[in-house]
């Protein structure tokens, strides 16, 4: 009971600290700092995510089950990945199979990387009886248009002499004929839904090549190359599906995996934080809590383009739940803050200072955290 007499209950739903906590993380160091205070008070841990690295998490934290399968990584290494099922629904994350922290030392790969082992774990999520999946792009270390997730999944890329295409963006050049018979078959009428926080088209200045490609060790001539083959494999799709899916807010995502998913497996496309908060069921939660904490590692103006954070907010509005959020960095006004449905915000760098510091200590000063706003806004 808080000293009025009220008992307290609090949604802890917050995004990962990049580099430093998960999401489950952040939320317990919270819930120990909020019981330091008030020892009776109810802490609710919804671990989220925006479609990126901890959505399977977040799906896992929610009560799916969690399925390691034997796959391959960005370039070709034997990984093993997860993804989340309850009932005949998936939670696949790309991250976790195919992205940037799947790279062997982080050796980057702009040329060769390849989505192949994402679309392996689609097809085991649909072995195992998936009818709906749920598939989180963010983060990816490659740039093939999804190229390899359709050939994983049965399609056919073939060059001029009829031999299937390697992995990578770069050769996409060289396709001559798509066979997309098998993909189809496999597919059936299992229903894909694409998780992402990212609107680029796939070609042009905006597009999966020019802006992400860099990130992903792409130099201007390599960037150059990658969007050539972006706009061939775009070409053969268009004519093979009689339909043009370029343009599309998020076909750019992932190195233009939103746009083979969105144009090869009749995906539809949410919001990353939308998806997840359905997934675990926030609105069915959060009702009758006296307070939401969210956050990420950094809150800027980045976070309001659809961030994890900015999506609980609205969510928690919608339910009268007044939302104080938590970052490692905070780099927005109370005023910018407000308009975004937060009433407050607690920074690491506020305590302290130094950012190494911080980044090694964070489990800690959020507890001290906790205790703050256990202080401010339920005692």
């Amino acid at each position: 009971m808080t000293e009025s007499g009220h008992k307290g209950r609090v949604v802890l739903a917050s995004d990962k600290f990049k580099g430093s906590l998960t999401a489950t993380e952040v939320a317990q160091a919270l819930a120990a700092g909020l019981q330091d205070v008030l020892p009776r008070v109810e802490t609710v841990m919804l671990p989220v995510a925006d479609g990126g690295d901890g959505t399977v998490a977040a799906a896992v934290s929610a009560g799916y089950d969690k399925i390691i399968v034997d796959t391959v990584g960005p370039t070709d290494e034997p990984v093993r990945a997860p993804y989340a099922l309850h009932g005949d629904r998936a939670v696949v994350e790309l991250a976790a199979v195919v992205g940037l922290s799947m790279l062997p030392g982080g050796r980057l790969e702009p040329l060769g990387s390849s989505t192949y082992g994402l679309g392996l774990v689609i097809a085991d999520a649909i072995r195992q009886g998936a009818g709906n999946i749920v598939l989180g792009l963010g983060g990816s270390a490659s740039t093939d248009g999804g190229a390899g997730m359709v050939q994983a999944l049965g399609a056919r890329l073939l060059d001029a002499s009829g031999h299937d295409l390697p992995p990578g963006g770069a050769v996409l050049a060289d396709l001559a004929q798509l066979d997309l018979a098998a993909l189809r078959a496999r597919l059936g009428s299992v229903k894909i839904t694409i998780g992402s926080d990212v609107d680029n088209p796939l070609l042009g200045p905006n597009g999966a090549a020019s802006v992400f490609g860099p990130q992903k060790g792409a130099r201007p001539k390599e960037v150059e190359a990658l969007e050539r083959g972006l706009r061939h494999w775009s070409q053969l799709v268009s004519e093979a599906t009689g339909r043009n899916d370029t343009e599309r807010p998020g076909a750019g995502a992932a190195g233009g995996t939103g746009y083979a998913a969105l144009a090869l497996l009749n995906a539809d496309m949410r919001p990353g934080i939308e998806l997840i908060l359905d997934l675990i069921n926030f609105d069915g939660r959060v009702v009758g809590a006296d307070l939401v904490v969210t956050g990420e590692g950094s809150l800027d103006e980045q976070s309001l383009a659809g961030k994890a954070p900015i999506g609980v907010a609205r969510a928690a509005a919608r339910a009268g739940v007044p939302v104080v959020a938590v970052a490692g960095r905070l780099q927005l006004s109370p005023q910018r803050l407000h308009e975004a449905g937060i009433s407050a915000a607690y920074a690491l760098s506020e305590l302290e200072p130094d950012a190494a510091r911080s980044i090694a200590n964070a489990s800690s000063l959020l507890r001290r955290i906790g205790a703050r706003i256990a202080q401010d806004w339920l005692v």
